[in-house]
């Protein structure tokens, strides 16, 4: 039971064992990082790269069984580099995933902004990982405003350049057919963010070897759970 709230009771153990014991239709959000292929053998003990969907998908089932019709499923996840060539399967994983009835929906990028510097006689140090978002239907629950961030001077640059402009929409430049709206430039303090997050790693937890940064969860929490938003104030999403 959680000493913030008695009506929240956290569940710990392994999700082969605590899913089926969940409700059908009863969780609002789901954010997981499960073990990415072949990584961190000591931890996890590590699934090989051509069976990781075979070994993923009992899972995939249930998380669909237990999640509501109007909630998101956000999957964590990224591929390693082998002999000189990026793994496929995640690809080969949302190419699973989706005749089990899940809608592969949104694709964020977590950009690590305190990745060291480096390279590699092919490649350069990866700074990024996938979060996947996966849907049971078309539509779903979305709280966007709850995640605006403060407009940067240059948004606010641009919106006071238009501001000027008459009428409502803006002609693209390179005649390439989009036009702008004006109007969702212009006086904005807060704004929209986009699908990369560029947050942090973990560097201070020691009791396990691939923690995630809490406002990674915490972001899509608020966006996609309305009902936890709360739960995430006080930490303990």
């Amino acid at each position: 039971m959680s000493e913030y709230d008695p009506a929240v009771r956290i569940l710990q153990g392994n999700c082969r064992d605590l899913l089926p014991t969940l409700p059908a239709d009863s969780v609002d959000l789901i954010v997981t990082s499960p073990p990415y292929a072949d990584n961190r053998k000591n931890t996890y003990g590590g699934v090989p790269p051509e069976k990781y969907v075979e070994w993923f998908l009992p899972i995939g089932k249930e998380l669909l069984r237990v999640l509501k019709p109007d909630g998101t499923f956000i999957l964590n996840i990224k591929e390693k580099v082998v002999d000189g060539e990026r793994s496929t399967y995640v690809i080969e994983l949302i190419q699973a995933l989706r005749p089990l009835g899940w809608r592969y929906v949104e694709e964020y990028i977590w950009h690590k902004r305190n990745s060291y510097p480096g390279k590699w006689r092919d490649r350069f140090r990866d700074s990024w990982e996938r979060l996947l978002q996966f849907n049971k239907s078309r539509r779903f629950a979305m709280y966007q405003d709850a995640v605006r961030v403060p407009a940067s001077e240059s948004a606010r640059r641009q919106g006071r350049y238009l501001a000027g402009i008459k009428g409502q929409r803006q002609r693209s430049r390179t005649r390439s057919g989009l036009d702008r709206n004006i109007a969702n430039c212009v006086g904005r303090e807060m704004v929209y963010p986009t699908n990369v997050l560029h947050l942090a790693t973990e560097c201070s937890n020691k009791k396990h070897s691939a923690v995630f940064p809490e406002s990674l969860p915490e972001f899509f929490v608020k966006l996609y759970a309305q009902i936890a938003i709360m739960l995430c104030k006080f930490r303990i999403c």
